[in-house]
């Protein structure tokens, strides 16, 4: 048997929803025949894909390889068929955007509302993880654009431009609020437990830079998946992060977080608009990256960015 693009297309919506009766209603076919096709992928690839059971399937170690590779295709295939199906236009283009979390509560969030108001036929897609994952999705082409945070290596044929710079802080939650009561230097912050992001992120590089340059080791004790938890953890007095200003403007300080006074200076992080170099951009993303600089301006002038 030769394996076909319909087998890997029925394995992957098998693999994504963990269900062969979900994947034979969203592909519109019988359940016997996704089991039947998965079977014979299975034969003929000579190894077993899934663990069954009565509610869900799991991916086998064999089955999670073939997915990352097959997601990946498909994920592409989707991408070309919205590009031509929507074009890049202003009156119904589509614009795939890659943001961080603070790049996304700082300045992405105002800037899209005027987006918006000013070009309603764009269809927008958002896509929000960490800066590497951001970059992977430009770099692949998923993405048109990616709004991130410093600090960040610029991969070749990137064009990196600043946006704006953002002030993080370091905060705490009422089990720690009598710290919030004196100045506090990094090196007291050692001894509290401490909430970060993970290892591969810029975040976690920024601080661990920040801590070696006072002879110190940034060792945190909980790592968050994205930056939005943080917060959320501190409150629940897990620990003490740092997070952006921008996080904290909604929150009434003094009421289940409080704002430390560190005796250093926390550096600002620039949020950076990366596009392809040499890839043109098509005119929502370029509308995009102009309303980006204006809104940057006002709020620069008005100090909220």
């Amino acid at each position: 048997m030769n394996i076909s693009y319909e087998h890997y297309r029925i394995f992957y919506y098998v693999a994504k929803l963990q269900s062969f009766t979900q994947a034979a209603g969203v592909l519109m076919n019988s359940q016997p025949n996704i089991t039947r096709s998965i079977k014979n992928l299975e034969q003929e690839l000579g190894c077993p894909l899934f663990i069954r059971s009565n509610r869900q399937v799991q991916l086998t170690p064999e089955g999670e390889a073939l997915y990352r590779h097959v997601s990946i295709a498909f994920d592409q295939l989707q991408a070309g068929e919205e590009e031509i199906r929507f074009g890049k236009g202003l009156e119904g283009g589509i614009l795939r955007i890659a943001a961080t979390e603070v790049a996304l509560r700082t300045i992405l969030l105002p800037v899209l509302k005027e987006y918006r108001a000013l070009y309603p036929g764009v269809h927008i897609k958002l896509m929000n993880g960490s800066t590497p994952t951001a970059i992977a999705y430009l770099q692949s082409g998923l993405a048109d654009l990616a709004v991130v945070t410093t600090p960040f290596h610029t991969p070749g044929q990137i064009r990196k431009t600043v946006i704006c710079s953002v002030q993080e802080a370091a905060v705490c939650g009422s089990g720690f609020a009598d710290l919030a009561e004196k100045a506090i230097t990094m090196a007291q912050l050692t001894q509290y437990p401490m909430i970060s992001l993970s290892e591969q992120s810029g975040t976690f590089r920024f601080y661990s830079q920040l801590f070696e340059e006072q002879g110190l080791v940034f060792q945190p004790d909980i790592e968050a998946a994205t930056a939005d938890q943080i917060l959320p953890m501190v409150k629940a007095n897990l620990g003490i992060g740092f997070v952006s200003e921008a996080f904290l403007q909604e929150e009434v300080l003094g009421h289940g977080v409080w704002k430390l006074n560190l005796t250093e200076r926390i550096p600002p992080r620039n949020v950076c608009l990366l596009m392809p170099a040499q890839r043109p951009s098509g005119s929502a993303a370029r509308a995009l990256e102009q309303e980006l600089h204006r809104v940057a301006a006002e709020m620069e002038k008005y100090g909220a960015c």
